[in-house]
């Protein structure tokens, strides 16, 4: 019912080690039940007669330290219903496993490689893992939810889902990435029910960056005084009383400076009317 990659790479611009899962489906709100990540830890994708109780049990393994395939082995052992089940899953250091029961629904299967699992089930055929493999290997370098995306769109355009098109998820977790460096969420979305899910998928993901991902240092302006000066009129001008007063109401926390001592180059081409928060400019 399924196609899904679960993967490990160095998360573009912030160069450290991101885990993650992107999935889609013919079902409804597919991201409540097949992925789930931890930071440091590894990800997993449970699909086809899908065990959600695998989500929770494949990371308490890989948090004891077990490997990817060792956490699998141990996960099928303890499963009766193995055979209609399909799973992908990376561990800390990218090692990969992938598991399609004999039972699932052709066409099924799945690929491995370093860092990243690919499986579906009831796909229109192999080309649609061979189409995420292909475009997952391509992107090398970009952000881990960038190539995460690509993968998925790939399938899709191959065939994905023989059923059709519903749902789709993806999930991205990082070191301290989270609103406000909270936790360890760097993305976190969900199409649950629509006639394009990936496309709305990738829309999402081009708000997801604007409004809750950190800045990298190649995005910051420094506010001079001269700079601060226009920041605090153009706010008032729109209707707030203070240039933080305008951050706030937008919510661009994450792209502006607690002190207003930076801001990012793309919220500063907003105020100035520049650009816009759909990404157009």
């Amino acid at each position: 019912m399924t196609f899904s990659i679960v993967a490990r790479s160095f998360d573009g611009p912030y160069g450290d080690p991101a885990w993650g899962v992107a999935v889609a489906s013919k079902f409804l709100a597919v991201g409540n039940a097949v992925p789930a990540a931890v930071a440091g830890v590894g990800a997993v994708a449970t699909q086809a007669d899908a065990n959600v109780a695998w989500k929770g049990v494949g990371l308490s393994l890989l948090d004891e330290g077990a490997t990817a395939e060792v956490a699998l082995q141990r996960m099928l052992e303890e499963d009766e219903k193995r055979d209609h089940r399909q799973v992908g899953i990376v561990d800390v250091d990218g090692g990969a496993a992938s598991h399609t029961g004999a039972a699932c629904l052709e066409w099924a299967g799945g690929a491995t490689g370093e860092g990243f699992a690919i499986q579906g089930n009831i796909l229109a055929g192999p080309q649609v893992v061979e189409a995420m493999r292909t475009a997952w290997e391509e992107s090398e370098g970009a952000p881990l939810a960038r190539r995460l995306l690509a993968a998925l769109a790939a399938g899709d355009a191959a065939g994905g889902d023989r059923r059709g098109r519903q749902s789709a998820a993806l999930l991205v977790v990082r070191e301290g990435a989270g609103y406000g460096g909270g936790d360890d969420v760097a993305v976190d979305l969900r199409v649950d029910d629509h006639t394009a899910p990936v496309d709305e998928l990738a829309r999402l993901l081009d708000l997801n960056d604007l409004y809750l991902t950190a800045s990298t240092e190649e995005e910051k302006v420094v506010v001079t005084p001269d700079l601060e000066a226009e920041l605090e009129e153009r706010a008032r001008a729109a209707g707030h009383p203070s240039f933080l007063a305008w951050v706030g109401t937008e919510n661009y926390e994450m792209r502006v400076a607690e002190d207003a001592s930076w801001i990012d180059v793309r919220v500063l081409g907003i105020l100035r009317g520049e650009d816009d928060a759909d990404g157009d400019s």
